[in-house]
């Protein structure tokens, strides 16, 4: 499993009902509301085998609210 990071802006107003459409998903291992240009943070474990993008397209990004999204793939732990 390799974890990658999504942070999510949501439409005005949306955002709690954005985070709980997404831990309804069952797919994040953690999810945070943040301050800045995004409004939740989410820590999610992407199995060896699945392509990221489509993993994440088909899992979180039709969920009604979500205006934009950050991927951020990480690396080596060190």
């Amino acid at each position: 499993m390799r974890p990658v990071f999504v942070q999510f802006r949501c439409d005005p107003g949306k955002t709690y009902q954005v985070a709980d459409a997404i831990y309804d998903r069952e797919v994040v291992s953690e999810l945070y509301s943040t301050s800045g240009d995004f409004d939740l943070l989410a820590k999610i474990y992407i199995p060896e085998d699945e392509d990221v993008g489509r993993f994440l397209a088909e899992r979180l990004f039709d969920i009604p609210g979500i205006s934009r999204t950050l991927t951020t793939m990480t690396f080596k732990a060190f």
